[in-house]
Parts: C-alpha cells; sequence; structure tokens
C-alpha cells in the first residue's frame, strides 16, 4: 500500500510539472520530491552512466522554475535512482546497480549549510553529500603557539602509527617549487578558482600569506577519513574555529607551554628568526594561548616535558604502544538494477530488490537506519546503519 501511494503521489507531481510546461530538460529517468510547494526534480541533462545528476527546481506558488547554484560533487547518474524525504531539508538518493560506496547521496535543500550559501551567494541553492556507512574515524586538531612543539609531537604520532593517522593536502595558490608534485605536497590552483571555492564553503580555513591563498579543503579531509585514517590538522587558533563551525566532527587539542617565558626561550634557542619575527611571534602567542582557554579545545596539553607530553597525548587518543588502525570492516554489496523503496515499523528506509534473477552480490533487501547520520556537505553524511539480506 505505502508503494501505491508513492507512486500515485509521484504521478500527481508529473501531471503538474506538464501542466506547467516540464523544461526541465532531463534525458531519461528522473525523480520529483515536493518539499513546502517546491519541486526538486534530480536527473541527468545527458545520456551516459557517468553523466552528473542535475537538479532542477520548480515553484508552485509563481509557476516559474529555478535555476539553483548546486554545491557539492554531483554524482552520477545511474540506469535508475530513488529519493526518499528524510527530513524537511535533505532527500536521500539511492541508485540503482552500484556500490556500497557511491550508493547513497543526500541533497540538502535548507540545512544551515545551504542557509548561509544563500545569503552568500544570493537566490536558490542545494548541495550535494555523499552518503558514507559508518561514522569514521574523527580528525584531530591540534592547536598551539609557535615554538610550543607540537609539529614534533605530531612527527612522533605520525612515525609511531603510520597507519592510523594521515595529513590532508592543502591548496595554495602560489606557483609550485622544484620538484613539488601536485597532489602531493599542494593542491595547486587558480587564484579565482580558489576564491570562488571559498564562497562555496568548500574549505575549512584559509589565509593569504605573502600575497597567495593558502587552505584546507574540506574534501581533504574528508578523502583522508575515507581510508580509514585519522586526518591530522595542524592549524591555528583561528583555523581551529572555523573547523569546530563546520559539519565535520573533530578531537580539538590545544597544545601550551609551561610559561610564557619558557616559550620565548624555545623561540630564541632555535636561531631561525630575526628579533621582530620573535616579537611577532610572541606577541601571536598571548593572544592564542588566551583564546585556548576560551572552551574552543576539547582538551588541553601542557608540553612541559616532551615524553611526558606525548604519553599524555596518546593517551587520550587512545593509543597503546602497539601500532593501530581506524580502518572499519568493509561493507562490499552492489544495488539491485531495480527496486522499490519503502519504509518498516521502525521508520528505517528499506529497498527491496524488482531483479527477476538472483544475482551474486546483489541483495534482496537493504534496509537503511539514518536515524543517526551527521555530518553534511560540503562534506560527507556519516553513520548511515546498514543491514543486508541475500
Amino acid at each position: 500500500m505505502g508503494q501505491e501511494i508513492q507512486e500515485n503521489f509521484s504521478a500527481s507531481l508529473h501531471q503538474t510539472l506538464s501542466a506547467c510546461g516540464d523544461d526541465s530538460d532531463f534525458k531519461g529517468h528522473k525523480t520529483i520530491t515536493e518539499i513546502f510547494g517546491k519541486l526538486y526534480v534530480v536527473g541527468a541533462t545527458s545520456e551516459g552512466a557517468e553523466s552528473p545528476l542535475d537538479v532542477k527546481l520548480f515553484d508552485k506558488a509563481t509557476g516559474k522554475w529555478l535555476a539553483p547554484t548546486i554545491l557539492g560533487k554531483k554524482p552520477n547518474s545511474s540506469t535508475f535512482h530513488s529519493g526518499v524525504l528524510v527530513t524537511n531539508d535533505r532527500i536521500l538518493f539511492l541508485k540503482a546497480d552500484s556500490s556500497a560506496n557511491e550508493f547513497s547521496y543526500f541533497l540538502e535543500v535548507d540545512s544551515k549549510f545551504v542557509r548561509e550559501r544563500k545569503d552568500l551567494l544570493g537566490g536558490e541553492v542545494v548541495a550535494w553529500s555523499k552518503g558514507s556507512i559508518g561514522d569514521g574515524p574523527k580528525p584531530i586538531v591540534i592547536s598551539g603557539p609557535s615554538g610550543v612543539g607540537k609539529g614534533t609531537l605530531i612527527n612522533k604520532l605520525m612515525k609511531d602509527f603510520p597507519s592510523t593517522f594521515g595529513f590532508s593536502v592543502s591548496h595554495t595558490t602560489r606557483a609550485p617549487r622544484e620538484k613539488e608534485v601536485n597532489g602531493i605536497h599542494y593542491h595547486f590552483t587558480e587564484r579565482e578558482v580558489m576564491e570562488t571555492e571559498i564562497k562555496e564553503g568548500k574549505f575549512l580555513e584559509s589565509a593569504l600569506v605573502h600575497g597567495n591563498l593558502y587552505g584546507t579543503s574540506v574534501e581533504a579531509v574528508e578523502a583522508v577519513t575515507d581510508t580509514g585514517k585519522r586526518c591530522i590538522l595542524d592549524i591555528d587558533v583561528q583555523g581551529a574555529r572555523s573547523v569546530r563551525a563546520s559539519t565535520i566532527e573533530a578531537i580539538f587539542i590545544f597544545v601550551r607551554p609551561p610559561s610564557f617565558e619558557e616559550l620565548e626561550k624555545r623561540l630564541r634557542d632555535r636561531g631561525t628568526e630575526t628579533e621582530e619575527q620573535i616579537q611577532k611571534r610572541l606577541r601571536n602567542a598571548r593572544k592564542e594561548i588566551e583564546e585556548g582557554k576560551e572552551g574552543l579545545f576539547d582538551h588541553v596539553l601542557v608540553n612541559d616535558d616532551l615524553e611526558s607530553c606525548y604519553a599524555n597525548l596518546k593517551k587520550l587518543l587512545g593509543l597503546d604502544s602497539m601500532e593501530t588502525s581506524n580502518k572499519a570492516a568493509s561493507v562490499d554489496f552492489r544495488t539491485p538494477s531495480s527496486f522499490t523503496i519503502s519504509r518498516d515499523a521502525e521508520n528505517n528506509i528499506v529497498i527491496d530488490s524488482q531483479d527477476t534473477e538472483t544475482k551474486d552480490g546483489i541483495p534482496k533487501k537493504i534496509v537503511l537506519d539514518v536515524s543517526s547520520v551527521r555530518g553534511g556537505a560540503p562534506g560527507r553524511t556519516r553513520g548511515l546503519t546498514v543491514s543486508i539480506e541475500y
């Protein structure tokens, strides 16, 4: 009965579009979802399995088509996809004949991120976010004043636990130096491109340094998490504040010196800066130490003795003396080439295969629990729970 109601409702929406002039210009299969009097039409504007899914918007109140700004990486189309309303601010799209890593995408239409982009960019905005099974390991944000020793602590973590931690690759608008490789040392990009992407919310933090932009993109952090590693972000307090305000859940650690006098001694002992540079670093350090007391950070470590501080860092991260890994057990399946969607008694989303022949690796039923999803555009929507029946 639920499926029949869904099909009748979908047919009614198609009739509405036809009556008002359907200029969505999609090739083949498309879906229509209504939220607060607006019809979100999703389909591919060109033919082929690798064509991205586009979004067109029809406002029933005005009878007009609107062209929203589409943020996030568009999912590739498939022979069939279906949308289901999860909350009033996002739609879950499920793709046929797709791997566990590619079968689910969320389209945000009125989330906090979308509302912020509407205010900044103007006009209608929607945003894609890739669905991810499980939570993934939380990134680690480590901040502290220059000379406090956070770089040494991070290097020790990377050396002792190479398969547990990873660094995101930053973006910059400066030209590559000799032997620097794009995608390894930096993502080298054009100034205009990076400025646009900053406005679109693709960067966790960014700064103008000596006339060039530098920044950490959301995608760079999520890419590390996708591998099962905990991404380490070595950024200043302002950058940490930006990450805290984003959709990415992280652990925030501030490393402070035992005293301001000891920090000054360490800076001078390095012998790498002029007096003017030292004074600038000290001024910044005073400000950062004060900001570190404001509750932004989950943990504060005092680096009085390096080995003791490192031991405390490992303890709060749940590390022992042995090599550990955060890689979760992978879920391997492909969605059916044809399916229907319904809700069960617990309000889970149920994907029932309509394939006439049973195929190896293709479940008869996939049950999705979306009650604990978190995150979202411009990164991943994590926390999907999946159970499978073959």
